[in-house]
């Protein structure tokens, strides 16, 4: 009787573990399975000299990001644009920036990443374009422009409209009046960056042509650029004050939204094989995972910005961080998909952030931040330089910036009579130009990205040391880390579609989870701390086989050195 209970047993568990891996092969796509290398082309490489990046030189380095083993490059906005916000303001969406190159150029991008095995994600910038765009200079030139409903108007002789937060503008006002028509444009960024009226078809047909447009060169997806912010409630009633300290809640995932994302997919999405992920995924879990369920036809997946925000000039609680990526994982865990990011060309760097970049803990505290975005479930997004653990720069002077909307809010804060040494000691942590400094290739003139006078955007002094030519010769660097990382990830699917468990929730020093896939159970320990510190399990990681670590020495004691990562395979 014993016997046939346990063949019972062994049958069963065998069609169960059949059954959740024919669960996995279903429900298996490239876009799941595929780490994203985002490339900021104006920091990445200078072909010409004129201390700029461009087209051809992130074509000269196809080789290095091959290399890496990663799958998909998105690349930021290459559009003809006006650079009011770096390219974020388009003033011709099938058309390529001049400072970056030609339309050949881009072309021959493509064709090279393809025949590398790579796939392009291109930068969608939707919910607005530049006050320079075609489309703008006819709306604003007659209120009569069959232009004019491309966008969002409010004629002065209305009064003035109920105010709305600008995240750019210098007054944070989003209402600029235009004299020519004697009327006042919304831009929910910059003034250069009016905002288009998705309520107008006629609209919409025309962002869903440009999309084909790239499609058809054969581009691997979409990254869409604040599109949560797209619907809007065009009577603007006036909102309770105060609002903006929650903006979000009053902008993002408005209604009509929803059913933007559905007919974008009917008329895009669904006749290319491509990945589509949303900046920004809503107020709520329920928003977000509207957004990428399957069943409703919208998005594969969306950003959330609830974990990168965790990071503050003056620390952060590790417990918080542990309690918002574990939330997501739950949501996600059954429908839909989501992306791990810590970082990109909106934020400072990684390592700065979240890490330790002092000499003594930046190259282990930046490879344990690595091994956490690629043993987690989601799609993970990887910024570039942060495999090098490039850290800020901490510019001194508002002078040596050249984002935007540090100028702008630096001039802001001024306004109000604010204390201008702290607000430049919190930009010297925050600022999105610490993450936009020059790639650091080697120790040579301007760290080897141009071979010109200057850089658009100082390079960071530390390129002597920290620079992907001195971490090729070095087996142990932060790069061949990385590149280690992401083929375990590669030679393990239990990291992509693994069930994750928390372990030992209330430490507040080390982050450690388990993720299973069909019997192989995975144990991942992190100390987020330049102490030791020692986490509790049921498991026996002496026994365990070792993985991944960031130390030459892994610990199988259950205490972890100063940032050190460990990946157990258990027995």
């Amino acid at each position: 009787m014993k016997k046939i209970f346990y063949s019972i047993f062994i049958i069963s568990s065998l069609i169960y573990s059949q059954k959740i891996s024919a669960q996995s092969a279903n429900n298996q796509k490239w876009w799941k399975e595929a780490v994203v290398y985002q490339i900021y082309p104006r920091s990445f490489k200078d072909s010409d000299g004129d201390g700029v990046g461009d087209l051809k030189g992130i074509i000269s380095k196809l080789d290095y990001i091959k290399s890496l083993g990663i799958d998909v490059v998105w690349i930021n906005p290459v559009y003809s644009s006006p650079n009011d916000d770096n390219g974020y303001d388009i003033s011709d969406y099938r058309n390529i920036m001049k400072e970056f190159g030609t339309m050949e150029d881009f072309d021959n991008l493509l064709k090279g990443l393809h025949q590398r095995g790579i796939k392009l994600v291109m930068d969608v910038v939707v919910n607005h374009s530049s006050d320079e765009h075609e489309w703008f200079k006819q709306a604003r030139s007659s209120r009569l422009s069959p232009y004019r409903n491309y966008y969002h108007w409010w004629d002065a002789d209305r009064g003035k409209p109920n105010y709305r937060y600008s995240l750019f503008d210098v007054n944070h006002d989003a209402w600029k009046y235009d004299s020519t028509t004697n009327a006042y444009y919304l831009h929910f960024f910059s003034r250069k960056q009016p905002d288009l009226n998705w309520e107008n078809p006629r609209l919409r047909k025309e962002i869903y042509d440009m999309m084909k447009f790239w499609a058809e060169k054969g581009v691997d997806g979409y990254r869409l650029d604040a599109f949560q912010f797209a619907a809007k409630d065009t009577t603007f009633p006036k909102f309770s004050d105060g609002f903006e300290k929650n903006f979000s809640k009053y902008y993002a995932v408005q209604n009509g939204l929803h059913d933007y994302l559905k007919e974008m997919n009917k008329e895009v999405f669904s006749k290319y094989d491509v990945m589509t992920v949303a900046e920004g995924a809503g107020n709520s879990f329920q928003d977000a995972h509207d957004m990428v369920d399957a069943e409703r036809n919208e998005l594969n997946m969306a950003y959330a910005f609830d974990g990168v925000d965790i990071a503050k000039p003056e620390g952060y609680s590790l417990l918080h961080f542990k309690e918002v990526f574990t939330k997501w994982d739950s949501v996600f865990a059954e429908k839909g998909w989501l992306s791990i990011f810590l970082a990109n060309h909106d934020q400072a760097r990684l390592v700065t952030r979240f890490g330790n970049d002092s000499n003594e803990y930046r190259d282990v505290s930046s490879k344990m931040l690595t091994t956490f975005l690629l043993t987690m479930r989601g799609t993970p997004y990887y910024y570039n330089g942060d495999e090098l653990g490039m850290t800020n720069i901490r510019f001194n002077k508002i002078e040596d910036y050249r984002d935007m909307s540090t100028i702008n809010e630096y001039k802001y804060q001024q306004s109000i009579g604010a204390d201008m040494k702290k607000y430049l000691e919190e930009i010297k942590f925050k600022s999105r130009d610490n993450g936009r400094t020059p790639f650091q290739w080697d120790a040579s003139i301007n760290a080897g990205f141009s071979e010109g006078k200057s850089t658009w955007l100082a390079v960071n002094p530390n390129y002597t040391i920290i620079n992907a030519a001195a971490e090729e010769r070095d087996k142990n660097s932060c790069l061949n880390y990385f590149r280690k990382a992401i083929q375990l990830r590669k030679n393990n699917k239990v990291f992509v579609y693994g069930k994750y468990t928390l372990i030992d929730k209330s430490n507040d020093k080390v982050y450690a989870y388990t993720r299973e896939l069909n019997g192989k159970k995975i144990l991942i320990a992190l100390n987020f701390t330049k102490e030791n510190a020692s986490f509790k399990t049921n498991y026996d990681v002496s026994k365990a086989k070792i993985l991944l670590d960031n130390y030459s020495n892994a610990s199988k004691n259950k205490i972890l050195k100063p940032y050190e990562a460990v990946v157990y395979e258990l027995k």
